[in-house]
């Protein structure tokens, strides 16, 4: 049937209204932010908050009950090994008293004992381990044996290096107690003035006694180290700590300086402790102790830091952000951009930093995907890609 001009006119003008009405009220497309998929460098890393403290630091403490000088030391100062740290004058002995006094002296007596020998003992094996030093040493250089081989060795007789340094401290100690117990002995009823000395050199850390008062024996009077001897320590969850092996490097971070320090673990304590959470919760926490490979002057002992223990690293990984992917009904899922939509992408993923996650299937290099999508977006809408600054 042939149609006349009016009714053709009518026919397009039907036809344009509707397109006109089907576009007026098509929803417009939803503005998105958005990613290439891209390959590059990808670490995973722990974070922590930790302290520094001196490696080898020791407390002098007053021997006996009795009055202590005001100390004149004050932190900071140098002190030398054998030097005069403190005096404590004990009162007056009755004769119960001066039995005790005796049977501490015999005491120390028999820690000093044992102390030197524990001393000797460490010695043999120290000398040992520097016999077996050399000649792994040797065969190292020859390529006998493998490289970590060589370093197992070299690290246990490094070890009981430090444990001998500290088992003649021990020995000083105890010598130092016992020369303490013995002053305190003279006859019924005096009281002879005890000087407490220094057992190694180093700086004044604090002083917990300042003014002269009557103190307890074992009462800590001077803490004493090496301040540019230090190392540091980060407390982790346990969950977290089982995944920290030694060796592993460490960036030190918010000390107050303006680059990251470097650092490696040296130990994974065995034993967790309970802490308090700021929001009230008991969790268990294993303290993880790093050595930095370069000595920092202007840190101190007790410094507050922040750490990234590096737990893996590798290049030419494909990834994509963190905060485009979404748990979906089997597994996870992003939005990928294609034609100007959003389409439903499922995807498996590998090692998760803290802002990108190893891609292992599911993407492609330069795919586009939405970052942060919103509860609004869904599969098929169109989508506009935000421009930077909007």
């Amino acid at each position: 049937m042939k149609l006349s001009k009016t009714q053709r006119i009518t026919a397009i003008s039907g036809v344009v209204v509707a397109g006109i009405l089907i576009f007026v009220m098509m929803p417009s497309p939803l503005q998105v932010d958005s990613e290439s998929i891209r390959r590059g460098e990808l670490t995973v890393t722990l974070d922590g908050e930790g302290m520094t403290r001196v490696r080898d630091s020791f407390t002098v403490a007053s021997p006996v009950n009795g009055r202590v000088e005001r100390i004149t030391l004050e932190e900071g100062d140098f002190v030398q090994k054998n030097s005069v740290v403190a005096r404590v004058t004990p009162p007056p002995l009755n004769t119960r008293e001066f039995e005790e006094a005796e049977a501490r002296s015999r005491s120390a007596a028999a820690v000093l004992e044992a102390a030197r020998a524990s001393e000797r003992q460490v010695k043999v094996d120290l000398d040992q381990a520097a016999r077996k030093y050399n000649r792994y040493k040797n065969l190292y250089r020859k390529g006998a044996v493998a490289a970590e081989t060589f370093e197992d060795v070299k690290t246990a007789w490094q070890v009981l290096q430090k444990q001998h340094q500290a088992a003649l401290l021990n020995v000083e100690s105890a010598r130092y107690d016992l020369e303490a117990a013995r002053s305190v002995i003279g006859k019924p009823g005096s009281g002879n003035t005890v000087d407490i000395l220094a057992p190694d050199s180093g700086r004044v850390l604090r002083v917990f006694e300042k003014s002269e008062r009557v103190v307890s024996a074992g009462t800590p009077l001077v803490e004493m180290g090496n301040p540019e001897d230090i190392e540091v320590v980060i407390d982790v969850l346990s969950s977290d700590a089982v995944r920290v092996e030694r060796g592993m490097n460490v960036q030190i971070e918010e000390w107050g300086g303006s680059t990251a320090l470097k650092g490696f673990v040296k130990t994974v304590e065995p034993a967790a402790f309970t802490k308090i959470s700021s929001l009230g919760i008991e969790e268990k926490r294993v303290n993880i102790i790093v050595d930095l490979e370069e000595p920092e002057s202007r840190l101190g002992d007790n410094y507050r830091i922040q750490a990234k223990i590096i737990l893996w690293q590798d290049e030419g990984i494909l990834q994509v952000p963190i905060s485009s992917i979404f748990r979906g009904d089997q597994g996870w899922n992003v939005f990928v951009i294609k034609k100007g939509k959003a389409v439903r992408q499922p995807i498996t993923i590998g090692m998760r930093g803290t802002y990108y996650a190893e891609v292992l299937d599911g993407l492609e290099e330069d795919d586009v995907v939405v970052v942060h999508p919103t509860n609004d977006l869904e599969e098929g809408m169109r989508v506009k890609v935000m421009k930077r600054g909007e």
